[in-house]
């Protein structure tokens, strides 16, 4: 069985397309860079991260876009040979941007902006005789469509309502496909909370008129004790024996109350039956993450060249350089509260999370962090102090949520020091702490002396980390950060299991 969700950590908004090479999924990446990441699997079970569309700055405009914006909801299409993908870069990005390639690791085109579309989560389709229909949500008025000429950007009309919803809150996140004699139009309705649902309409036109699903929704979680929540915005896909498939987001809530999602909304797949003409699903079942245990290296002259390493509006190669010694993350006073930290970031993929950094300070400060944005997120912060009355390392621990700011203190012998952060699901019982969310343990020791106690520094309700408290539309980052002169960083560690 493969594991689901597919996509574990941040990965909202998939879009899939099947090709002679298999299939290749791409999710919203919001404010991080590189953006756009692009998967693929062989099975549907499998799945490697092997490239990402946004690889320069200049290619979505998101360095001064506020959170929850930036790169919302893209659509992945595969015609004659040539990669499509289509995103809105929202609140102050470049618009909405329509990109290429031959090979979907990379590189992808600089892009075409399609000035007509003004809203979000913009789909690409074709039809016979190779007009390109662009479908969209403008809020209030749900889901419109545009023809457009792909190489210029140009409208070729103005943009019309296409259809309502089937009477759910926001129609939005539309797909259209066109299967035997009629077109089939996907949308998300409900919000993305619990409320997220899936709903269809179909015509014999790709512009309309379009009539709603008499079972719509065709899936939801909504009111049910699935372990999977939020389930909704999804692409379908056709697989080799006939059959069809959906992708879709979701998210794994804990505790007793299922009430707090610590990784985010996520990418889940399920099946599809067609049943008189109309799609039918079922919700996700659950199968697990696989255990996953990786450890870098940086004495070695090693770069942070792994596709899963991201940073916040700009890419990590601004702030990270590669030495002998270990990596070198250098600062710029910006702090991990500031839009552009200098944060080497990772998606934390599991619910039971152990990370760890050997890093030296010397002159400069900084540390390990996990962030859902500017004002949602906890870590540990090192600098080399020296004076009458300290000789040593001091070592920060902190925790921001909007409104609360709470630090720990603490000094360590001077030299390397291993800063960790453990994460724990909560019981699902009636046991102390059940309600919560998960149990987050920050820790410090100082590093190569032979096994120096560990200093635990604070013990964190992870409901205030989640999803739903963060509403940063992300997940979980974890990674290194400097926020002053340079942090080298020798090795850094993941483990997780749920």
């Amino acid at each position: 069985m493969h594991s689901n969700p597919i996509l574990s950590g941040f990965n909202p908004d998939p879009s899939i397309v099947s090709t002679p090479d298999g299939y290749y999924l791409a999710t919203s990446s919001f404010e991080y860079l590189p953006g756009l990441p692009i998967y693929h699997s062989k099975d549907l079970g499998d799945w490697e991260l092997v490239g990402h569309v946004a690889t320069r700055e200049e290619q979505v405009r998101l360095a001064n876009v506020p959170t929850p914006g930036g790169v919302w909801a893209p659509t992945l299409r595969y015609r004659d040979g040539v990669f499509y993908l289509i995103v809105s870069v929202f609140l102050g990005g470049r618009g909405c941007v329509v990109f290429t390639a031959t090979n979907p690791a990379g590189p992808w085109s600089d892009g075409t902006t399609i000035g007509a579309v003004d809203g979000i989560d913009p789909d690409l389709a074709w039809d016979a005789d190779g007009n390109a229909y662009v479908t969209f949500a403008r809020h209030p008025d749900a889901i419109q469509q545009v023809r457009v000429d792909l190489a210029t950007g140009e409208a070729l009309g103005q943009p019309r309502a296409l259809w309502s919803g089937s009477g759910l809150y926001s129609p939005e996140g539309p797909h259209l496909y066109h299967r035997g004699d009629w077109w089939y139009l996907i949308a998300a309705e409900g919000g993305t909370d619990r409320g997220h649902a899936v709903t269809v309409a179909r015509s014999r036109r790709p512009d309309g008129p379009f009539e709603s699903a008499p079972h719509n929704p065709v899936l939801t979680a909504a009111g049910t004790g699935s372990p999977v929540q939020n389930t909704g915005h999804a692409d379908l896909v056709e697989l080799p024996d006939g059959g069809t498939a959906m992708v879709l987001l979701g998210v794994r809530p804990v505790g007793l109350t299922q009430a707090f999602s610590p990784l985010g909304r996520e990418t889940f797949l399920t099946g599809v039956q067609w049943k008189d003409g109309w799609p039918h699903a079922q919700l996700p079942v659950m199968g697990g993450t696989r255990p996953e245990q990786v450890e870098y290296d940086f004495t070695h002259g090693a770069a942070p060249d792994h596709p899963n390493w991201i940073g916040v509006r700009r890419m990590p190669v601004e702030f990270t350089a590669p030495t002998s010694k270990g990596l070198l993350v250098t600062g710029d006073g910006s702090t991990m509260g500031s839009p552009r930290p200098c944060f080497l970031a990772q998606r934390q993929r599991h619910l039971g999370m152990e990370f760890r950094a050997v890093l030296s300070v010397g002159p400069g400060s900084g540390g390990v962090a996990v962030r859902n944005a500017e004002d949602n997120w906890f870590g540990i912060e090192a600098s080399q102090r020296q004076g009458q009355d300290f000789d040593g390392v001091r070592i920060t621990a902190r925790a921001v949520v909007a409104g609360f700011d709470r630090t720990w203190e603490a000094t360590v012998p001077s030299g390397d020091v291993e800063l960790a952060i453990v994460t724990s699901p909560p019981p699902s019982d009636f046991s102390a702490g059940a309600v919560g969310g998960d149990r987050i343990r920050l820790t410090a020791r100082a590093a190569g002396t032979g096994g120096s106690p560990e200093l635990l520094l604070a013990e964190l309700d992870g409901r205030h980390w989640a999803f739903e408290t963060a509403k940063a539309f992300t997940g979980r980052a974890f990674g290194v950060y400097a926020v002053d002169g340079e942090v080298l960083v020798r090795r850094v560690s993941y483990r997780g299991e749920d």
